[in-house]
């Protein structure tokens, strides 16, 4: 199942999403969400309205960086 299994994640690798930031990961990353989805934004707090590029995505979450 491993290698060719498609996730169902509602954001791509390398496009731009206009998040919120809910809620702090322990490792002190900010966490927006898109349709449900878990992004962990490094550099953010809570209460940002920030731009994201997604640059990684893994089954249960993704991680984003900020866009200038």
């Amino acid at each position: 199942m491993f290698g060719n299994q498609e996730y169902s994640a509602p954001v791509t690798v390398g496009e731009n999403y206009d998040v919120s930031i809910e809620d702090l990961a322990r490792e002190g990353d900010g966490v927006a969400k898109v349709e449900g989805f878990i992004i962990f934004v490094p550099g953010t707090k809570v209460g940002d309205e920030v731009t994201i590029k997604v640059s990684k995505v893994m089954r249960k979450f993704a991680i984003a960086e900020l866009v200038d």
